[in-house]
């Protein structure tokens, strides 16, 4: 073990004797003596005595002689039109002293831990600083940096003093600091540009994009509905829907060890063999061809030809077949289900249609969904079946159905809720709505309406009808809620307000001393040093308090207008309840009732009409004193 430790001794002890040698390769030679003398490369470091930089353009045909540039004149190798001569060639050749580093030996900005690295075509060179480093003031600071940045840069092949007018700013900034602080403390790692080359401009090849389908890609988080195979692909007017990306040749380019950098050819791969008609336009943007639609509807390709159409005949829509398909009501896609067959449903189980217009023939079965501006139902509808639509026409409901004006011929214990209702036959069920006709209704109906119920034949018994101003669910939410919302917005009012009088103190308090700070500030930044910490936090504070008040103040504007609004709610919302009828153009038989929901106050009357009785039109009547009745009146 001692002989071993002797050894290790011996090796570390090693050292060369300083050795000038010029070279265009730094890193080589250091490596050359490195073995020949079998000295660790860690031990060895470099003085930069000379450096010499030849240029010649060389086109092949013969051989030029290299000429040599001074410093001085480094400046006219700027011209791009030179650096981007294929032809032209550059290099440099440098004296360099290299020696052994022991302890005794000066190490210039011993704390600065840096490397130097380059992007994939060494274009762009960053100085890394790591983060912990640190230099001091001293009258050798400036020489010390840019003798650093130049040795890592000649040690990576980077030329030096060409393409770097940026160090010198570097090196401005950091020395000014430290003057001012005595120490510049990287407590960040950081990179700065310290070489910029002339970056090329990549080949493109040419591609050909089917915009349209990529809509249809599934995000890789989101589960996947394989009931919604994409059976049509909707496309909307102005929608780009394919684009074939022109090939362009990419621009030369030289990068920071003065390589010059050729571009390759595009490849060509992809060339348009397809045809179009007059729903889709053609458009050169010179770098592309755009293909857009010149109309709503789904996109469709035969006989190498693409088309927007927007009618579709489909025999069925179900999972063995078409599977879901959602276009958009706002599409313009308008669809037709020809199946009729009543053991057989035109719209399957589980299935889900998005249409702008739609016409089933058919029954639609359960669990399906039906979404359109416009839809009618040949057959009938599975108790579990949704649709919805601003038109809608329904043969036998016994599902649910939403929209604007909703017909149905045959009610079978479904829901509907709609503005204005129309039902041939009511043989149970629920109905809610603005306006309710029913032209015979059986029993057990629940008709709830904001404004009339009417029917014209009675023969059931067991009704309800409801007139309730706040039958509709956004309205009867906003009715519950009301009273509530007043209540924490008048909290919130007073809490706010107490929040702006203590922002206004602090901020009156604090004027003074942020004036001055902000006198400092400017100074400091227009003499290129780093400002204080303590000092951009107390600025940065002092602008947060005023922005802060700022908002608060508007938010207490806001506050204010909503505390109006709601306070109105309450009185609109039965503004009409009086002028509301429950009518009965037939005789009244069986058990019935009818019902008024108020608002304010908040109570619900019943009346029962006797057997028999002709009265035909039902309102609410006030009877004094704040009582109010159900009783029959004029028409």
């Amino acid at each position: 073990m001692a002989l071993f430790g002797s050894k290790e001794k011996k090796q570390t002890s090693k050292s060369i004797r300083p050795t000038v040698v010029r070279t265009q390769n730094v890193a080589k030679e250091l490596q050359i003596l490195s073995k020949s003398y079998e000295v660790s490369l860690e031990t060895l470091d470099f003085n930069i005595l000379d450096t010499q930089t030849y240029i010649r353009i060389n086109d092949g045909t013969k051989e030029t002689e290299w000429g040599r540039i001074k410093n001085e004149d480094l400046y006219e190798l700027d011209d791009e039109s030179a650096l981007l001569n294929p032809h032209f060639q550059i290099k440099q050749t440098y004296e360099i002293e290299i020696f052994s580093i022991s302890g005794e030996t000066p190490t210039p900005c011993p704390n600065l831990k840096v490397a130097v690295g380059a992007n994939a075509t060494k274009c762009k060179v960053y100085l890394s600083i790591l983060k912990g480093s640190f230099v001091s003031k001293s009258s050798t600071l400036g020489d010390d940096l840019l003798n650093t940045i130049n040795k890592k840069k000649i040690r990576a092949g980077i030329l030096i003093h060409i393409f770097d007018e940026m160090v010198g700013e570097v090196i401005s900034k950091i020395s000014a600091e430290a003057r001012i602080h005595d120490k510049v403390e990287f407590k960040e790692s950081k990179a700065i540009l310290i070489a910029e080359g002339l970056e090329p401009t990549a080949t493109l090849n040419d591609k050909l994009i089917l915009h349209y389908e990529e809509k249809k890609t599934e995000d890789e988080n989101q589960k996947v509905d394989y009931a919604s195979r994409g059976f049509i692909q909707s496309v909307k007017k102005d929608e780009l829907l394919i684009e074939y990306i022109k090939p362009r040749a990419g621009m030369p380019g030289r990068n920071c060890r003065g390589d010059f950098l050729e571009p390759t050819e595009p490849i060509v791969a992809n060339e348009v063999t397809f045809n179009i008609d007059s729903t889709i336009r053609e458009i050169d943007t010179g770098e592309s061809v755009e293909y857009r639609a010149n109309e709503n509807g789904y996109i469709a390709f035969a006989d190498n030809t693409y088309t927007i159409k927007t009618d579709m005949d489909v025999g069925e829509i179900s999972f063995k077949t078409t599977g879901s398909i959602n276009s958009g009501v706002d599409s313009d896609v308008s669809l037709n289900v020809s199946e009729t067959n009543l053991e057989k449903d035109a719209i399957g189980t589980g299935m889900s249609v998005e249409v702008t217009e739609i016409d089933i023939d058919g029954n639609v079965g359960s669990n399906a969904k039906v979404v359109a501006l416009r839809a009618t139902v040949g057959g009938q509808t599975h108790k579990t079946a949704t649709l919805k639509a601003d038109e809608l026409d329904i043969n036998v409901h016994k599902g649910k159905a939403y929209g604007k004006h909703i017909k149905v011929t045959r009610l079978e214990h479904g829901e509907i809720d709609g503005d204005v209702v129309e039902v041939s036959q009511a043989l149970g069920g629920k109905i809610k709505a603005k306006e309710i006709d029913i032209e015979i209704c059986a029993s057990h109906v629940h008709a709830t309406a904001s404004k009339r119920i009417e029917i014209q034949k009675l023969q059931g018994s067991e009704n309800i009808f409801t007139i309730n101003p706040v039958v509709k669910k956004d309205a009867n939410d906003s009715l519950n809620d009301n009273q509530e919302t007043i209540k924490e917005i008048e909290k919130s009012l007073r809490e706010i307000a107490k929040e702006i009088e203590r922002y206004k103190k602090l901020i009156d308090d604090g004027m003074p001393a942020f004036i001055k700070i902000k006198k400092h500030l400017v100074r400091y930044k227009k003499n290129g040093v780093k400002l204080p910490a303590s000092f951009v936090k107390k600025y940065k504070d002092f602008t947060a308090m005023q922005e802060h008040l700022k908002e608060i103040q508007s938010e207490y504007e806001v506050k204010n207008d909503q505390l109006s609004l709601q306070t109105t709610i309450t009185v609109s919302f039965g503004d009409n309840i009086m002028d509301a009828r429950v009518i009965n153009r037939d005789r009244w038989i069986g058990y019935n009732e009818i019902r008024f929901k108020l608002v304010d106050p908040p109570m619900e009357l019943v009346f029962k009409p006797q057997e028999g009785s002709k009265d035909k039109i039902f309102g609410l009547v006030d009877v004094g004193d704040g009582e109010f009745a159900i009783k029959a009146v004029e028409e």
